[in-house]
């Protein structure tokens, strides 16, 4: 089997189930697409409120965008921004049939679509630019639409992607609040940097990125200097309203022999998720094993694995270990590392908080060579309720820029589980553990660490992070969080002072 691709991705994602994950995904984009169809009943009165901005964006993607192209716009709402353009031809295309249908009445003769572009079939290319504006907030999967378009750019099209900066969210809230603006579900946490990142994962080379609108309101004379000219200077760009990007689309050179899989899981009291784990782990590369490392669980977990693999008449190798006398997930990881009998080593937490259908993402980001060190992020999509609690996502947060800053490397989740490197890597990381010692029951910094130390490409991949069904959580806000605390100060020792290995702090 070869390396696993967008398609059989969104097979994955749709095929019928009685899990509850799944179900409770399909419930979540019903909610979603209702809300979109209700906001696309007042998109024209916003659209004219706020003329200005709507304005100054069209006059940004025109002067990225050449007369005479082939251009298509995902997400188009209204069509606003197409219909001026000065294109052969336009297409929009958008997942709200209301807005569609307000945008052809609003602009007749334009060609606008009902296409989602993340499942739909989208129209015919080849076309010279692909637009998205304002659209990666809304979408439910940034990497899969993006990987979606790429087949049907021309050979030297671009992509053109426009977003709001996070730094204007308390201003966008009061907007909403004060009915300035339309009030739209969460949107994705998306930063320069994290769309850079999606664009390279989805297999697009940057060619510029930008800054533009610093005034998105019509002051005589004033928004015209802060716009075009104050919002491109050294840090007042920072403070700008739209960050742009232009790309292109570059052939992905997989790695051949695709390499097999071994999916380690650790669990303890998670009897309610085994079967899930298996059902849902896809076959990645030529063979996939799953590995279950248990840490004396109490609640049947052991004989619920051992029931499952006896019924399992599924692809996968699935196996089960026992911890013995080790404790802590870090142990458990490296117990399983050590027995996977396969090339490309993935963690998969047992709450299936990350689920394992997301696990192709890091497959494929691992033998493209978009990094050697494949690290998990929860920070980019909303998450359910209760996924995270509040305390738990500013540590999370914390410890990110701590471990970015210590790494010298963009690390924006640093505590996320599913994690995924090669073998030899793993095997070049323990014959180096001494020099940082077992100081890491988590196993999160001690990876981190360890390929941060060999010089290894650490690269992100947005994940959507879900709560769990069954069990409780094994973190304490409180003691875990000291325990991470004193774990980077060990860090900035041993990474940023060269300290000795035997100065590393009590555990």
């Amino acid at each position: 089997m070869s390396a696993i691709n967008g398609t059989q991705i969104e097979q994955l994602r749709s095929r019928p189930s009685t899990s509850p994950f799944p179900q409770r995904e399909r419930e979540r984009l019903e909610r979603k697409r209702a809300r979109y169809e209700d906001i696309a009943r007042t998109r024209e009165v916003f659209a004219k409120r706020n003329r200005y901005y709507g304005q100054q964006v069209q006059y940004l993607v025109s002067s990225l965008v050449m007369p005479s192209s082939r251009v298509l716009e995902v997400g188009c709402g209204l069509g606003d921004l197409i219909a001026n353009l000065k294109g052969s031809e336009v297409c929009g295309i958008d997942f709200s049939a209301e807005v569609i249908r307000l945008g052809k009445q609003r602009h007749p003769g334009l060609d606008l679509r009902v296409v989602d572009v993340e499942t739909d079939p989208l129209p015919e290319g080849p076309f010279d630019v692909v637009i998205l504006s304002d659209v990666l907030g809304s979408l439910d999967d940034v990497q899969l639409a993006m990987e979606r378009i790429r087949p049907i750019l021309a050979p030297r099209g671009r992509v053109v992607v426009t977003y709001y900066s996070f730094v204007w969210e308390p201003v966008l809230r009061l907007a909403e609040r004060l009915g300035w603006k339309a009030r739209y579900p969460q949107q994705n946490w998306l930063s320069m940097d994290d769309i850079t990142n999606l664009l390279g994962l989805a297999g697009f080379d940057l060619i510029r990125r930008g800054t533009d609108v610093l005034l998105p309101m019509r002051v005589p004379f004033v928004s015209e200097i802060a716009n075009r000219v104050v919002a491109k200077l050294p840090v007042m760009r920072e403070l700008a309203l739209v960050d742009y990007f232009v790309a292109r689309a570059v052939d992905f050179v997989e790695e051949r022999p695709a390499p097999s899989v071994s999916v380690i899981c650790p669990c303890r009291n998670e009897k309610g998720h085994i079967r899930e784990a298996i059902l849902r782990t896809p076959v990645m590369g030529p063979k996939t094993e799953l590995i279950f490392v248990d840490g004396s669980s109490t609640d049947g977990t052991v004989e619920e694995i051992q029931a499952a693999i006896r019924d399992y008449r599924g692809p996968l190798k699935v196996r089960l270990m026992h911890q013995g006398d080790g404790k802590g997930k870090g142990d458990a990881v490296r117990r399983g590392f050590a027995a996977a009998e396969n090339e490309l080593l993935m963690i998969l937490d047992s709450d299936l908080t990350v689920a394992p259908e997301e696990l192709p993402k890091f497959y494929r980001a691992s033998v493209r060579g978009n990094a050697e060190f494949v690290n998990g992020v929860r920070l980019v999509y909303p998450m359910e309720d209760e996924a995270m609690r509040f305390l738990n996502l500013l540590g999370n947060k914390f410890f990110s820029l701590a471990l970015s800053w210590l790494l010298e490397q963009p690390i924006k989740d640093s505590l996320c589980g599913t994690k995924v490197l090669r073998k030899t890597d793993y095997e070049r990381i323990v014959a180096n553990r001494s020099y940082f010692g077992d100081f890491d029951p988590f196993g999160d910094f001690d990876l981190l660490f360890g390929a941060a130390r060999l010089n290894m490409k650490i690269g992100d991949v947005p994940v959507r992070y879900r709560a769990r069904v069954y069990g409780e959580t094994k973190i304490s806000r409180f003691t875990h969080g000291w325990l991470l605390l004193k774990m980077t100060g060990y860090g900035f020792l041993k990474l940023r002072l060269n300290a000795r290995p035997d100065s590393r702090p009590a555990r």
